[in-house]
């Protein structure tokens, strides 16, 4: 995918506190034109300090943040992304439709109001007060809303919460088509899925720092377990006892098993179980590679911690 030399978003070395409470620790982060970056974490991993320092809600102690190459202050730069927020306070009596013209009067060059509420899949929604809608649909409202003024940068902060299956869908295709022409996406998001789906990269963040960044294949790289399912009548004891098994359930008459080498698992099964048949071994997910990942982290910070004491 082609790149602008020139980053749309940075953080170089950010630190931010709040008292003794170092929310970030040293931040790198880049985000390029036309690319879609998932931000992901566990709770209180920094992800919110992180978008609140490019949006320019809070300042970093130290290091450097820039939005298109300027303070992210600067309303030259403020006026050339969208955001959604998790939580968003509206004028509950406005009705949708005026909630998307009042917004894309702060742009110089918005959406018109019928384009942003097919995107958003909110035109049957425009005549309804705000405080009339279920939570999925304010969802859908606060991603039109995000993305009328034509934005070159998107915000996302956990924009499928609450949303149903086929919004849900309807707001990634969304997503890909803003990519598509030129858009660039900071997504944070609980759903892996999502970020599997969406992300050209991916950074995970534990305890303010950056812990890893790559595309989503790099980061199944980094841990080496595969998911194995079979149909076998093998008692789990027997099973979980051998040292390549990390996990072992059962559903039905469904072995699931996730293992480190799935090579020797694999030849256990079929010596210890003539009977085995419908053998499939794939690759870690996204969540067993986060899991791994941030567990390694946090245990890494623990044991400096304890020797630093």
């Amino acid at each position: 995918m082609p790149h602008s030399i020139d980053p749309v978003a940075r953080l170089g070395g950010a630190v931010k506190r709040y008292g003794q409470l170092v929310a970030l620790d040293g931040a790198q982060l880049q985000l390029q034109r036309g690319e879609l970056l998932a931000l992901l974490g566990p709770n209180g991993a920094g992800k919110s300090t992180a978008i609140g320092l490019l949006l320019g809600l809070i300042r970093a102690d130290a290091g450097s943040v820039e939005l298109f190459g300027q303070d992210p202050q600067r309303i030259e730069a403020r006026r050339r992304i969208g955001v959604m927020l998790q939580n968003a306070e509206l004028p509950p009596t406005l009705r949708v439709g005026e909630l998307l013209r009042l917004t894309a009067s702060y742009y110089p060059a918005p959406r018109a109001l019928a384009e942003s509420a097919e995107l958003a899949g909110v035109t049957d929604l425009l005549g309804r007060p705000y405080a009339k809608l279920s939570g999925g649909q304010q969802r859908r409202v606060q991603f039109a809303l995000a993305l009328c003024g034509r934005p070159e940068l998107l915000f996302l902060d956990e924009p499928t919460v609450g949303m149903d299956i086929e919004a849900r869908q309807k707001l990634w295709a969304t997503i890909r088509q803003l990519i598509a022409e030129g858009c660039s996406v900071l997504l944070t998001t609980h759903y892996l899925e999502e970020a599997e789906a969406l992300a050209d990269r991916v950074c995970v963040m534990s305890r303010g720092r950056m812990i890893h960044e790559g595309t989503v294949d790099q980061l199944r790289a980094r841990v080496a377990l595969k998911r194995i399912r079979c149909l076998s009548a093998l008692p789990l004891d027997t099973v979980c006892g051998w040292p390549e098994v990390n996990e072992v359930r059962r559903e039905n008459e469904r072995l699931h098993i996730t293992a480190t080498e799935a090579e020797a698992v694999v030849r256990r099964l079929l010596a210890a179980d003539p009977h085995l048949r419908e053998l499939e071994v794939q690759r870690a997910g996204l969540a067993e590679a986060f899991t791994e990942l941030t567990r390694d982290a946090d245990e890494a910070a623990d044991t400096h911690q304890r020797e630093a004491a």
